[in-house]
């Protein structure tokens, strides 16, 4: 079961980068051209939040079960016990907390450059921390690419 859900959410994740950076990318070109917020622009951030709960609860599943999860003294010392233990569930949780704010915001602004304003601001920052806290394979902890 570790295993299958350890690759779903690697894998998964590529698919949230895409949506995120989709959404984002959308949202700065639309606010500076002063399009109007349509259906499809509430699609892409709606896939996006999507994307990045279900994310969240495989990761949650994961990291109760995951053996790079450790609750014992000296988890701070190791580098990979830290980052999967601490810093990468804080991190994402922020990142989730900032898209699901952004979402509701646009949502809740009647004009549509304040629709395409939260989108941008809050989905890009919640992307910029999750681009910081994915492990990278170049970051020597221990994951790959998928």
């Amino acid at each position: 079961m570790y295993t299958g859900l350890n690759h779903a959410h690697s894998g998964l994740r590529w698919i949230v980068l895409l949506l995120l950076i989709l959404a984002v990318g959308t949202a700065f070109r639309k606010l500076r051209s002063g399009h109007e917020f349509n259906d499809n622009d509430r699609r892409m951030a709606l896939f996006g939040l999507i994307g990045t709960h279900l994310q969240l609860v495989i990761g949650l599943v994961l990291y109760f079960i995951s053996p790079k999860v450790q609750f014992v003294a000296g988890v701070m010392a190791d580098k990979v016990l830290r980052f999967y233990t601490v810093e990468h569930i804080t991190v994402m949780l922020l990142a989730i907390v900032l898209i699901t704010m952004g979402y509701s915001k646009a949502k809740r602004r009647e004009k549509a450059d304040g629709k395409f304003k939260a989108i941008a601001t809050y989905y890009g920052i919640g992307l910029l921390l999750i681009l910081i806290s994915i492990p990278w394979p170049f970051r020597g902890l221990g994951a790959g690419w998928f």
